[in-house]
């Protein structure tokens, strides 16, 4: 089992930034050999996709909604992945997840084993 552990999150206007950060710890945990994602729900919404990057060299997908706003990255010295965020729209709003995966699918909610407790980012219009 993998503790992640979500920060950064906030109330911004239309256009701002924001930058989650997400702390991995674990007894016999290796940082870099687990992919790290994170996901989003609205209220009322399914958990949704947001951005991966994979173990080791990291390889980074994006969901089509965020790709050239959001930057997802790792510190592997630091156990820490963090995910950039500009340019941020309302529909952006949601509590944003965490998670850590050892292969599968990286889209996939059901391809990750270990979920943070979210951290809430709120963008008004």
């Amino acid at each position: 089992q993998v503790q992640l552990v979500e920060s950064g999150g906030g109330l911004v206007q239309a256009g701002g930034s924001l930058r989650l950060s997400c702390a991995a710890s674990g007894r016999t945990f290796t940082f870099s050999t687990y992919a790290m994602g994170w996901f989003r729900q609205a209220p009322g919404k399914e958990r949704e996709f947001v951005a991966n990057i994979n173990e080791g060299v990291g390889s980074t997908y994006y969901a089509n909604s965020v790709k050239g706003r959001f930057t997802i990255s790792r510190d592997n010295a630091k156990n820490t992945v963090y995910l950039q965020m500009n340019s941020l729209k309302p529909e952006d709003t949601a509590v944003y997840f965490c998670a850590a995966r050892r292969g599968g699918i990286y889209y996939s909610a059901r391809s990750y084993a270990s979920w943070g407790q979210g951290t809430q980012v709120t963008v008004s219009s």
